[in-house]
């Protein structure tokens, strides 16, 4: 294991790389430019290509073409960079292949600023592109994470044949902590699905045109059985939960204030806990359903107008009141201001 002091960009840069990474496709753009940077100086003297793309939407049918040929693909960007995509990332999911993109989420909407933000949840959770498809979605809180997490991407995105989708934000990106890296580790892969070019063996078509309505129908309920099964990979972390009555929710940045929140709440001799959700799509419902069984309250934290929120309220079926306080445009919410929150909602439940 290797110990190093990086950025959150370079660290999944280098977690991808010892994860076998053969290609990344990218174009720079603040708050993750250090990610193709890093790329561009590592990649291609450990094996691997790097080629920046003259558009988001070059990269990501680049990202198409290496995965079809069964490469471990990757691409990074930006949250107006992701909109660019979302056609690519369509096409990725109906044709079942494997990759991972990572978003380093700023402020919107429209051009917005480079500050870090959540808004992009409902971007990330509820498609890819237009269609019925699904993202498999990662949201670290911490560099270590970040990275632990690449390299599971990988291997998920495989796993199920699917793109998966790292949710960072700017200052998860720009931050620096230290990261242990495992050896690099040579996989078995099944490419049984892959383009064979002009090489022996049997000649693959990888396409996502049904041009039937049927054979299409066919096409996605094959894809919705993968997603219940994706359901098996959620995952979640449980922070001061096991008395607590008021229950924080958040992930990524809003969380690591958030547990600092909690962490004061106690001393001043409130029962709260954190609920982060590591993956935000499949979400981590029955955590959450079983949470709603002891607390008497939900607080999500939010970089964003609240979507998150929704996720939440779903999962605990109105079984216990859900309140909620976010931050916009790229402002980060601060612990004493989470602290607030947490008495004031505290106070509505008769937890003080």
């Amino acid at each position: 294991m290797e110990r190093m002091l990086m950025k959150g960009n370079e660290a999944i840069a280098e977690a991808a790389v010892r994860a076998g990474v053969a290609a990344y496709f990218g174009y720079p753009i603040t708050p993750q430019s250090e990610l193709p940077e890093y790329m561009a100086r590592e990649l291609p003297g450990r094996g691997g290509v790097f080629l920046q793309a003259e558009s988001e939407v070059a990269a990501i049918n680049m990202v198409y073409g290496a995965a079809g040929a069964g490469a471990r693909v990757m691409t990074s960007t930006s949250s107006p960079g992701v909109s660019l995509m979302q056609e690519g990332l369509s096409y990725l999911v109906g044709a079942e292949l494997p990759c991972v993109v990572v978003n380093m989420v700023r402020g919107g909407p429209g051009l917005g600023n480079i500050a870090p933000a959540q808004g992009d949840y409902f971007q990330a959770t509820r498609s890819a592109g237009h269609g019925d498809g699904r993202l498999l979605v990662l949201a670290p809180a911490t560099i270590q994470e970040a990275a632990d997490l690449t390299i599971l991407a990988f291997d998920l995105a495989e796993r199920y044949r699917n793109p998966v989708m790292i949710l960072g934000d700017g200052i998860l990106g720009q931050m620096m902590e230290p990261v242990t890296f495992p050896e690099p580790v040579a996989r078995e892969r099944d490419l049984s699905w892959a383009t064979t070019g002009a090489g022996e063996g049997p000649r693959r078509l990888i396409s996502s045109i049904y041009l039937e309505p049927e054979s299409l129908e066919r096409h996605n309920l094959h894809l919705q059985e993968k997603y219940r099964r994706m359901q098996q990979e959620a995952r979640v972390e449980a922070y001061r939960m096991e008395d607590a009555a008021v229950a924080v929710a958040a992930f990524g940045l809003a969380a690591r204030v958030a547990r600092s929140a909690v962490d004061r709440a106690r001393a001043k001799g409130i029962r709260a806990g954190l609920l982060r959700p590591i993956t935000l799509y499949p979400f981590p419902t029955a955590a959450y359903a079983e949470a709603a069984g002891r607390v008497q309250v939900f607080l999500t934290v939010e970089m964003s107008a609240g979507q998150l929120v929704e996720d939440v309220r779903l999962a605990v079926e109105g079984r216990v009141p859900v309140r909620f306080y976010g931050r916009l445009g790229g402002v980060v919410p601060t612990p004493p201001e989470v602290l607030e929150q947490i008495e004031r909602v505290a106070g509505e439940v008769g937890e003080r």
